[in-house]
């Protein structure tokens, strides 16, 4: 569909969705649980869902309704699926689900859609053979379609993690090997991520030990109990309403957010305020107001999602604002970086493509024609762009946003004024 978003002001209130990042994790390790747990206020969207329905496929028994799930768990006895599974365009399912795989006896098969299977798996598949598994990609070219088979036995392993899914993936499923693991990890993009899942790991008193996140020690024959948590509001959502208040100079209460939570995605926080925002913290969320901006340098590593909606805001800051060692963002489901200097290009953005970032120089955007390339990220920061805009813009393909954000932009119209 075609979405055509007019220049315009912001004020008021927002709610934010809940986090993908700790939903799909929820779900995978009440899955692995004995017993019953509730998930409270999980995200409802596309990806989310391309995991719960793996969950199932894996044993698990799943009833619910929107702000409720019960997952009966399989206390690890995982069932061999019966069918491919499916993890549509979540490159987080995909990952940490060939670790659960890799717990079965016999052969799993697992893929995505296009974007998906374009993404590299190569070295999660050599650190699962070498810790007991047989996994390989099918094409020979360590993408999906997958197929893996356990039994995970444990031993010693070296990892390269251009993307935290796959150092996320191990962790969360080690702990039920055979014995125990140890893991090297030479190189890891997107600290905060796994830091999410040690911190599942520590609620579930699991046994394990790092050294700052370059070697791991984690027990086998552990067990996972079930739960009962509620999910806290996703920051890698807020970035996009964090950069509209930015954007069009106005101030917006975003509620549903825990500033002490994990996510790496809350430092666009500071980073807004480097660029000249004023925020104030509240309990449950916060108050953000833009002001002059002014370029500056962002190190974005650990928070590669944030790159469209901050290149977005960048073009409204006086000077150049360089987004920098962020690498990964060629991996997600698009070149990321290739992509937001093309479609700012076409706004009138005065951009720079860098190997691992990009610089943006201060721009007059006006409206055009874009495409979402079917990324929802690009697709909502390019919404966020249309704001400031001079003139209509009109995003092609902009249903990709219920990917992560069903409710993205009904929440936009609420708050947006001529």
């Amino acid at each position: 569909m075609e979405i055509t978003i007019n220049p315009s002001h912001v004020r008021g209130q927002v709610r934010i969705p809940t986090s993908k990042s700790h939903t799909i994790r929820a779900l995978l390790i009440a899955t692995l649980a004995e017993g019953t747990s509730h998930i409270l206020h999980p995200l409802v969207s596309a990806d989310t869902l391309s995991c719960l329905k793996i969950c199932r496929q894996l044993g698990a028994v799943i009833h619910g309704k929107q702000d409720e799930w019960q997952v009966l768990g399989t206390g690890a006895h995982l069932q061999i699926p019966d069918n491919v599974l499916d993890a549509g365009n979540s490159g987080t399912t995909l990952y940490l689900a060939c670790g659960s795989t890799a717990l079965l006896p016999g052969w799993s098969v697992l893929t995505g859609d296009e974007q998906v299977r374009r993404r590299p798996v190569d070295q999660l598949l050599l650190a699962l053979n070498d810790l007991g598994a047989e996994a390989f990609s099918t094409r020979g070219n360590g993408c999906a379609p997958l197929v893996i088979k356990g039994r995970l036995k444990g031993g010693k392993t070296r990892i390269k993690c251009p993307t935290s899914q796959y150092l996320s993936g191990l962790l969360i499923n080690t702990p039920l090997a055979e014995g125990d693991t140890e893991i090297e990890v030479t190189e890891l993009n997107e600290k905060p991520y796994v830091q999410i899942t040690l911190d599942w790991l520590d609620c579930q008193g699991i046994h394990y030990e790092h050294d700052n996140m370059q070697k791991f020690f984690i027990k086998g024959n552990q067990k996972y109990k079930a739960f009962n948590r509620q999910i806290t509001g996703d920051f890698s959502s807020a970035t996009f309403f964090l950069c509209a208040a930015a954007v069009t100079g106005n101030k917006l209460e975003l509620l549903g957010l825990d500033m002490n939570d994990s996510q790496g995605d809350k430092a666009v926080v500071s980073m807004l305020e480097r660029l000249g925002c004023e925020v104030s913290i509240q309990d449950q969320g916060l108050t953000i107001e833009g002001k002059e901006l002014v370029g500056q340098e962002l190190d974005i590593n650990s928070t590669p999602d944030a790159l469209p909606a901050l290149a977005v805001t960048a073009c409204y800051a006086q000077g150049s604002t360089r987004l920098v060692n962020v690498p990964q963002a060629r991996l997600k489901e698009t070149d990321r970086i290739k992509v937001m200097c093309a479609e700012l290009k076409k706004m009138g953005a005065h951009v720079e493509e860098l190997p691992a970032g990009m610089v943006i120089h201060s721009s007059k955007l006006k409206g055009a024609r874009v495409e979402s390339h079917q990324d929802h990220r690009v697709a909502m920061a390019l919404a966020i762009a249309a704001l400031g805009a001079t003139g209509p813009t009109t995003i092609n393909n902009a249903e990709c946003v219920d990917i992560t954000f069903p409710d993205f932009f009904k929440l936009l119209e609420s708050i947006t004024e001529v």
